[in-house]
Formats: C-alpha cells, sequence, structure tokens
C-alpha cells in the first residue's frame, strides 16, 4: 500500500468512516441511473448534457442526488441493475427505476418488491459465480472486476429513494384524501422490503424521505387556478401537507424498525426539508424562479424534455441557455446544480437522524 493509501486509512479509522465497500440503492427517477432508459425506453438528448455530455440513463442535465452520494463514499457512479453493457457490479448496483413505487400498480411495473427481488436474485446468483471462480482458481476479469464480494454485502450501504410516485399516482386517480388514507399500506409494504434486505445480512440503511411535491412546476401548474392552495413560495399546499404526513409517518416506521433490528444502523434524511429550503431560498442562492424549469415546455405549447416543435414560427422545447441557474430540469426532475446544493446539505449529517454523515452511517446509535 501507498504511503498517501496508508494516510488515507488511518485518517478514515480516526474519524470513525465506514468505509463502505460497496452500494445497492432502491428507488425512482430521482435516483434511477440508466433502469428505466435500459428496460423500457430510452432517455433522450439534451438529458446529461452538463456532466456526462450526452444522455446516461438519467431524467437531469447531469448528476443526481446518487452520483454525490457515490463520489462522498469513494465509490463509482452506480450501474443500472437491467443495464446489461458494460455494467461493472464490483462496488454496487441501481436497483432505483424510473415511474417506481413502493406499492405495485403505479407509473411503473418495477416497483419496490420488484426490486427487492432483483438484489436477491443478484446477490445470490454473483456469491454462486464468486465462489465457483474461487473454486477454481480462476482469477478472471468477472471476478477481479465486475462481480462483488460475498463478504461486502453485509457491508455495503443500502440507500432508498422512493414514495413520491405512489403519493403522485394518488393525487391523479384518486383525491388527497384517499391518497393520505393510503399512507399506512404504502409504509407497511416498505418495512417488509427493509425486514427482506435485513434477512439476508443487510445492516446498514440510509433512507430518504419525500421531497416537497406540491413546489414540482409540473404539479403546480395543474392548480393554476386555485390560486388559494399555493404557499407563499408558489408551492401546492394540500399535495405537500400529505407528503409530510407521509414522512411523519416514514419516521416512525424507521424508528420502529431500528428498535426491532438489532445491530442494524438506519439513518432517516430529511430531503423534504433540504429541498423546501431551497425552493424558499432559491434567489438569495443564485436561482431563478423555482417555477419555472428548463427543458421542455408547457408555456404556450406543451413538448416534453428532449422534444421539439415549431408553432406559428416559434420553437418550443429547446433547453435553457444556463442549466445551473434552474431548480427544476423538466417540471418534474431536479437539475445537476439543485441535486449538488441538496447533497451538500444533507451529506454531512445536518438534517439526518441520528445526526451522522453519510460516511459514518454504519454506526448503530441507541
Amino acid at each position: 500500500m501507498a504511503a498517501a493509501e496508508i494516510g488515507k486509512a488511518v485518517n478514515d479509522n480516526f474519524l470513525g468512516n465506514c468505509n463502505f465497500p460497496a452500494l445497492y440503492n432502491f428507488g425512482d427517477s430521482n435516483s434511477d441511473t440508466g433502469g428505466r432508459s435500459a428496460a423500457l425506453d430510452l432517455v433522450p438528448p439534451p438529458n446529461g448534457e452538463t456532466f456526462f455530455r450526452e444522455p446516461c440513463g438519467r431524467q437531469c442535465d447531469g448528476r443526481l442526488i446518487i452520483d454525490f452520494i457515490a463520489e462522498k463514499l469513494g465509490l463509482p457512479y452506480l450501474g443500472a441493475y437491467l443495464d446489461s453493457i458494460g455494467t461493472n457490479f464490483r462496488h454496487g448496483a441501481n436497483f432505483a427505476t424510473g415511474g417506481s413505487s413502493i406499492l405495485p400498480g403505479g407509473y411503473s411495473p418495477f416497483h419496490l418488491e420488484l426490486q427487492i427481488g432483483q438484489f436477491l436474485q443478484f446477490k445470490s446468483r454473483t456469491s454462486k459465480l464468486y465462489e465457483k471462480f474461487s473454486q477454481e482458481g480462476n482469477v478472471s476479469p468477472l471476478k477481479s472486476y465486475y462481480l462483488p464480494r460475498p463478504q461486502d454485502f453485509s457491508d455495503a450501504l443500502y440507500t432508498f429513494d422512493i414514495g413520491q410516485n405512489d403519493l403522485a399516482h394518488g393525487f391523479q386517480y384518486t383525491s388527497e384524501a384517499e391518497t393520505l388514507a393510503s399512507i399506512p399500506t404504502i409504509l407497511k409494504k416498505f418495512s417488509e422490503a427493509i425486514l427482506s434486505l435485513h434477512n439476508v445480512g443487510a445492516r446498514n440503511f440510509w433512507i430518504h424521505n419525500t421531497g416537497p411535491i406540491g413546489c414540482l412546476p409540473n404539479n403546480v401548474r395543474y392548480y393554476q387556478l386555485k390560486p388559494r392552495n399555493l404557499d407563499k413560495y408558489g408551492c401546492v399546499d394540500p399535495q405537500n401537507k400529505v407528503a409530510q404526513e407521509f414522512n411523519r409517518q416514514l419516521k416512525q416506521r424507521v424508528h420502529f424498525l431500528k428498535s426491532n433490528l438489532q445491530g442494524a444502523a438506519f439513518t432517516y434524511v430529511d430531503i423534504y426539508s433540504a429541498k423546501y429550503s431551497l425552493i424558499s431560498k432559491s434567489k438569495s442562492l443564485g436561482f431563478e424562479d423555482p417555477s419555472k424549469f428548463c427543458c421542455g415546455s408547457y408555456y404556450g405549447y406543451s413538448v416534453p424534455c428532449g422534444k421539439r416543435a415549431v408553432v406559428n414560427g416559434t420553437v418550443y422545447g429547446g433547453p435553457c441557455p444556463n442549466p445551473s441557474k434552474q431548480i427544476s430540469w423538466d417540471g418534474i426532475h431536479y437539475s445537476e446544480a439543485a441535486n449538488s446544493w441538496i447533497a451538500k446539505t444533507v451529506l454531512d449529517g445536518a438534517l439526518s437522524d441520528p445526526k451522522v454523515s453519510i460516511r459514518q452511517a454504519c454506526r448503530a446509535s441507541p
């Protein structure tokens, strides 16, 4: 080991950092790094233009919060489990898929229970392959580069960012009251997913609550005829109240799991507060109107991100010239600049319970 590596290892140990060998993520488009694009529909340009310079499976101009998590932990960006082309799973895998929800029957077939099933199969099959190569003494690329080491599964960090689509689907197809009443059922299914992972050795859980869904420009535009439902920052207050209740009950669930699953470390992360703070302070932070977005158009003519239309000589749908000034990338998903600010706000533990940074999220607290 080089002197610099020795120094880093000593310093990490002194700081009490966990040195997670791998990262496994479950979620929706807020953390999808290519699952939906590989399985269902290709994410088109200009997605990815800011950082990757090309579409990379993310519904964003660049990096997502999960990418900043990987950077913080010193791990490679997560490849999507569903992407079979050139994906390296040595340091983890991403089971998140755009449109996914906790309960089945939403916008995507890849609900949380299915994502957990994919992980269980991934763990079983890769462990058997690793054991086979070890017994054969075959030092192949599959063993040394692509496959996770079986012993790393228990030391890995398991991250979750899911639930927003359960609320969105409820708002769209039922009512706010019915969506509110469905929260216990949603979170029961979430708890079952955690238990399934714990049963096969997962011990370190980093769980994001859901963001202020009522602040998404795509949602705000549907409420333009109901101005009394908007708060002082232009967010749909009834929807945000449902999200807040979801988060209150999620935090209770996490505390219950923490009390009953001995040896497991749970960190509950208040993403809602970070995102709402960003929106409320947007101008002072150098961002433009948070009700606007960069890619696509719902103003004058409706065009989704990645499409363009010319109507009476006016071009609709082209991306804005400076995405770094926008909080919303496409009306639903956050820009890289916003994701970067949110990640810096939460990853050091300021909005976590317990207040530990993500590099210390393996410490089970009393």
